[in-house]
């Protein structure tokens, strides 16, 4: 079996729970891979990141770690907002977070800012799994299991579109987020 893929967010801004969005749910974006070895993919963190952390739980062997990679398409409250209630946080583990860094160390601040005490109770310092922060920017390859292709995209503040495939089993996805179009549409990249 290829590349497989579930939405667990598609809204944008904020989360819009309830009887209108039932088709295509309310939480803001997040998109789960796994490749044909069984390797987990994440695509951005929002509030769908919450229902995924749960249903690794259930997928989770008691006492064995767990490992997968989260890559944000920018630093946007609504594409990192389920971070802190991603529930394999809190048990041992490594959660690898790529994304776009305008400024070296951005990312690492922004997801130990989103966490600190005055905004939510459990620092990134009091969590049992370890996180790694790591950069990527629009000429960012990745080969380990899966095959990863950063692109920049349009919007403000920049942001990063993702192509991902899966070598030993075939399929890929292009994933883009929130990306302008048009001539008048202002160019940011997370490169500059």
């Amino acid at each position: 079996m290829g590349l497989t893929a579930r939405f667990w967010g598609v809204r944008g801004s904020i989360p819009s729970p309830g009887p209108t969005t039932v088709r295509y749910g309310g939480n803001t974006p997040c998109l789960e891979l796994r490749t044909s070895t069984g390797r987990l993919v994440v695509l951005d963190g929002g509030t769908g990141l919450r229902p995924l952390g749960n249903a690794l739980m259930t997928e989770l062997e008691e006492g064995r770690g767990w490992e997968g990679d989260l890559f944000v398409t920018h630093t946007h409250w609504d594409h990192i907002q389920g971070l802190p209630f991603f529930a394999p946080l809190y048990r041992e583990g490594t959660l690898r977070v790529w994304g776009p860094c305008v400024h070296e160390g951005e990312l690492e601040r922004v997801v130990r800012e989103q966490m600190r005490p005055a905004v939510f109770p459990i620092g990134v310092d009091r969590l049992t799994a370890h996180i790694e922060i790591n950069r990527v920017d629009e000429r960012f390859e990745h080969s380990d299991g899966f095959e990863l292709t950063a692109i920049a995209c349009r919007h403000p503040g920049g942001a990063l579109g993702y192509r991902v495939r899966d070598p030993a089993g075939g399929g890929s996805v292009v994933y883009v987020s929130d990306n302008e179009l048009g001539l008048g549409a202002d160019r940011e990249s997370p490169s500059e």
